[in-house]
C-alpha cells in the first residue's frame, strides 16, 4: 500500500516515514501544501496523511482540491491544535478522519488500517491456486509451509495477487513500491521477483509469476 505522507516538520516526517516503512507501507513525503497537492494529482496513492498547518497551500485547501476532482482517496488530517473547530472543517471537507498532535504511532497505524479497509476486499486474505496472502500477518503460505514477507517483497506480491494475470510493469512496481523520487535502479524489480519466485518454488504453489521480456510481470496458475 503506497501513502503520500505530508508533514512540513522535517524530523517529525523522517521519523514517520520509517515506522510506516517498517510496517510494510510504501511512503513518498512531502514538506508543503503544493507538493502534496502535485503528487495526489498524478494519481498512484493507496491513502494520504495531511499535516493542516503547511506553507504554501495548507492541508485543508488541498483536501478540497482533490475532493473538488472526485478523488475520493482516503484522508487522515493532523493537526497541531486541539479545538473542535479544526476537526469539523476537516470532516466537513471531505477527510476520513483526524489526529491531533502528538499522536501515537499505533494509533495512526490503527487509524490508517481502519481508513483504508473499506477499499480493500473484507477479507484479509488474498487467495489464488494453493496460495495465500494474508495481509494482516503478511504471510505468504500454502499447504506445504509459510513465508512472512519483508516489506518490499510483500508490497510486490499484494500488487501480483490484487491482480492476477494482469501486466504490471517494472515501471509500476518502482513507482508504487520505491517512489517517484527514488534513486534505486531498475533492476532491484528483477531482484525482488526473483526472491518471490524462489519462496513460491519452496511453498509447492502452482502459482507462478511470468515475465513477458520489456512489458511486464503477471502472476499466473502454471497449468494455464
Amino acid at each position: 500500500m503506497k501513502i503520500l505522507f505530508a508533514e512540513d516538520e522535517v524530523s517529525l516526517s523522517k521519523a514517520v516515514v520509517k515506522i510506516l516503512e517498517s510496517n510494510n507501507y510504501s511512503v513518498d513525503p512531502v514538506y508543503n501544501g503544493e507538493d502534496a497537492l502535485d503528487y495526489l494529482e498524478s494519481g498512484g496513492y493507496d491513502a494520504a496523511i495531511l499535516d493542516i498547518m503547511m506553507p504554501k497551500m495548507d492541508g485543508i485547501q488541498v483536501l478540497k482540491k482533490i475532493r473538488a476532482q472526485g478523488n475520493m482517496i482516503p484522508i487522515i488530517m493532523l493537526t497541531a491544535k486541539s479545538e473542535i473547530d479544526d476537526k469539523v472543517m476537516g470532516l466537513d471537507s471531505g477527510a476520513n478522519d483526524y489526529l491531533t498532535k502528538p499522536f501515537d504511532m499505533k494509533e495512526l497505524l490503527a487509524r490508517i488500517r481502519t481508513m483504508t479497509r473499506s477499499s480493500k476486499t473484507a477479507d484479509t486474505k488474498l487467495i489464488m491456486g494453493n496460495t495465500t496472502l494474508d495481509r494482516a500477518t503478511f504471510e505468504l503460505s500454502s499447504p506445504k509451509s509459510s513465508f512472512r514477507l519483508a516489506s518490499k517483497e510483500y508490497q510486490m506480491m499484494e500488487m501480483l495477487m490484487s491482480n492476477p494475470k494482469n501486466l504490471i510493469s517494472a515501471d509500476k512496481f518502482m513507482e508504487k513500491i520505491w517512489g517517484y523520487d527514488s534513486e534505486t535502479e531498475m533492476s532491484v524489480v528483477w531482484v525482488y521477483i526473483s526472491y518471490l519466485r524462489k519462496k513460491l518454488t519452496a511453498l509447492d504453489s502452482n502459482i507462478q509469476i511470468k515475465a513477458l521480456r520489456n512489458v511486464g510481470y503477471s502472476l499466473e496458475m502454471i497449468n494455464d
